[in-house]
This record gives C-alpha cells, sequence and structure tokens, in this order.
C-alpha cells in the first residue's frame, strides 16, 4: 500500500506563483514514475505532469508546460509541482499518483495510488 500527501495548495492572485509538494511512503519510492492531475469544479480530472523515476525525464500537459515544473527528491520520497504564472483556469483541486512503472505517463489509468489532493484557487 501506498500513501500520498498532497501539501502546498491555498489562494492566489493571477500571475503568482505555488508549489505543491506530495509525500510519499509504503513502497520504494524511488522505482516508480509520480504525476499531477487535477480536477476543476464540474470537469473531469485531467494530466498536468509527469516525472519518470529517476527525474531525468518530464511531461508536461501543453496549457501548462512552460508554466509549471515537476521535480522529485528521491533520498526524501517527495515529488513537487512548482506554479508560475498562474490563471483563473488553474483553479482546481490537485492530485498526486503513483504510477505502475519508471517511465512518465499522461494517462490516468496507468496510475495506481491517489493522494487525497489539494484546493488551488486564483483569482482574477
Amino acid at each position: 500500500q501506498v500513501q500520498l500527501v498532497e501539501s502546498g495548495g491555498g489562494l492566489v492572485q493571477a500571475g503568482g506563483s505555488l508549489r505543491l509538494s506530495c509525500a510519499a511512503s509504503g513502497r520504494s519510492f524511488s522505482t516508480y514514475a509520480m504525476g499531477w492531475f487535477r480536477q476543476a469544479p464540474g470537469k473531469e480530472r485531467e494530466f498536468v505532469a509527469s516525472i519518470n523515476w529517476s527525474g531525468s525525464s518530464t511531461y508536461y500537459a501543453a496549457s501548462v508546460k512552460g508554466r509549471f515544473t515537476i521535480s522529485r527528491d528521491n533520498a526524501k520520497n517527495t515529488v513537487s509541482l512548482q506554479m508560475n504564472s498562474l490563471k483563473p483556469e488553474d483553479t482546481s483541486v490537485y492530485y498526486c499518483a503513483s504510477t505502475t512503472n519508471g517511465s512518465y505517463r499522461a494517462y490516468q489509468g496507468d496510475y495506481e495510488y491517489w493522494g487525497q489532493g489539494t484546493r488551488v484557487t486564483v483569482s482574477s
């Protein structure tokens, strides 16, 4: 069993920044790729970013590329999402997730474990 706990959400003005963190426990963190997803009110959950097991490869949704950066610290069992130049349309609950293998993935079905989410609200 894997436990994922997100933190760092909050209220920020458009153009501002937030850094989300996800602490993992329960299995060998450095073996598996990790990802961030988000779900806005009334919408389906969507992919945001993913990072492979070592942190050497990343992949982003087009809507966040160039503004968000995913990173991981395998020594601390954490994965982070640095969000810059935030827009009101980034308002969502953000979820951390762990895949079933080491390569980054954008498909939700490839993710085995999910956190409870942290809310991000961007005001205009």
